[in-house]
């Protein structure tokens, strides 16, 4: 009984708390440099255009799209067993690095993009592609 009364006061806690903690942080990064890096970085092998494929999957839609679900692209078996989602965060995890060192057995040939404000760019622009 107790701990039934406590659980509405635990609930305004933690919203009052949220709220204290202040607006969250803008998303870091700008649009159209981004899409410079992607011209430079990535459109050999990616389009951005829904449905249209080139070595690698579209990128349409990535920001938020689950590794390996395009119906329509053959992933490699690494990437079809990845159980992760393209956020922002694994994004930039996944980029920071060789793609075969992110994903072992990937067929992606990509060595990372080293300079973080540039990923924080490409990943901005990329959310803006659906």
């Amino acid at each position: 009984m107790f701990q039934r009364r406590r659980l509405p006061l635990i609930a305004v806690g933690w919203l009052l708390l949220g709220t204290l903690a202040g607006p969250r942080p803008a998303l870091a990064g700008d649009v159209d440099a981004g899409k410079d890096v992607f011209r430079s970085e990535c459109s050999e092998c990616h389009s951005i255009r829904a449905g249209r494929n080139k070595k690698g999957p579209s990128l349409s839609g990535i920001v938020g799209r689950r590794a390996g679900a395009l119906p329509d692209y053959h992933y490699s078996d690494a990437l079809q067993r990845a159980d992760w989602t393209w956020t922002p965060d694994k994004l930039q995890w996944y980029l920071s690095q060789p793609a075969r060192q992110a994903n072992p057995g990937t067929k992606m040939k990509y060595d990372g993009l080293d300079d973080a404000e540039q990923r924080d760019d490409l990943i901005r622009f990329l959310g803006t592609v659906h």
